[in-house]
């Protein structure tokens, strides 16, 4: 499938991995593009040093093209910033800030730059500092989130820039795919999925609550924040529904003792009752692991088949 996207940024299948913290590190970026789509490691707030070897140990892996994610508001991103230079990361994905004074250097490395964004404004100041294609990223995905729905958004988006656009929330399969090409996408992004493939390096726990999810398994929480995040309902997502709920001194300075390093006992310990567990709405749509190859191979065959037939249809 060739779109602007594929061409962009050299890649076989129009699918962008999303940048999960504690989740997007070598084995799952090096897989993804290996397979044809373009694979991401998740700067976060993790030493310099530390994405670093993340990097070579992906490149190791696979010299297909590979991206980089950074949250602009991290205390390192100007280090992360200037290590995407140094090691020669091909893509970047960038959220929560303004990437506009980082650009110039990342265009002169010959970096593309591709922003997740949650309304129409902002994709509109991406497109102004220099964006190559913008993200835009639908309430339904996992982790922190918007207020708009992938449907509304993305066509707006579309009429407001250029550029190109990738959907992302609540894609899961061709239909997603199909979906969003047809609201005038030229690619997607996935992260929920992905939790359900084979090189994904989460917890056995974290697998089998995305794999035995339903489709109103999910609840958003942080929202009296201004942060909100979405995640599987579980003992800690309750805990801060109720703590939230009670909105007093003491309520919120429990709340943010409890959720530190909250992703990282779901990620890495498995920890069901002080895990947060980052999920989209679409892991009621997962039901059994499978490689990153097959996942790319079948949305995109999927997604094609649905189009051929929609064109049919009406000839």
């Amino acid at each position: 499938m060739k779109t602007k996207i594929t061409e962009l940024l050299g890649i076989e299948y129009p699918i962008v991995q999303g940048a999960m913290a504690w989740i997007a590190e070598h084995h799952l970026a090096a897989a993804v593009s290996k397979a044809g789509g373009l694979g991401i490691i998740a700067g976060g707030a993790a030493p310099v040093d530390v994405i670093r070897e993340e990097i070579r140990q992906a490149r190791a892996i696979t010299d297909k093209p590979l991206g980089m994610n950074i949250m602009l508001l991290s205390p390192n991103a100007d280090d992360l910033a200037q290590l995407a230079i140094d090691e020669k990361i091909e893509v970047l994905t960038t959220g929560a800030g303004n990437p506009g004074k980082y650009m110039a250097d990342w265009k002169n490395a010959g970096i593309k730059v591709m922003p997740v964004v949650a309304s129409v404004a902002l994709a509109k100041r991406m497109a102004r500092a220099g964006a190559d294609a913008v993200i835009a990223e639908g309430m339904e995905g996992g982790g922190h989130i918007g207020e708009l729905t992938t449907m509304p958004l993305v066509p707006q988006v579309v009429d407001a820039v250029d550029i190109p656009v990738i959907a992302a929330g609540g894609i899961a399969d061709g239909r997603g795919m199909a979906a969003a090409l047809l609201l005038g996408a030229e690619g997607v992004q996935c992260g929920t999925v992905f939790l359900a493939s084979d090189e994904c390096c989460i917890s056995e726990k974290y697998k089998e609550l995305v794999l035995k999810a339903t489709d109103i398994s999910t609840v958003v929480t942080g929202r009296p924040s201004g942060h909100p995040v979405r995640s599987l309902k579980t003992p800690m997502a309750r805990k801060c529904l109720e703590l939230e709920k009670a909105n007093t001194e003491q309520s919120l300075e429990e709340l943010e003792a409890a959720t530190a390093g909250s992703l990282r006992k779901a990620v890495q310990d498995g920890n069901y009752e002080e895990g947060t567990f980052m999920s989209g709405q679409i892991a009621g749509m997962l039901h059994e692991l499978r490689p990153c190859a097959d996942i790319l191979q079948g949305m995109t065959a999927q997604a094609e088949e649905l189009l051929r037939h929609a064109y049919k249809r009406f000839e």
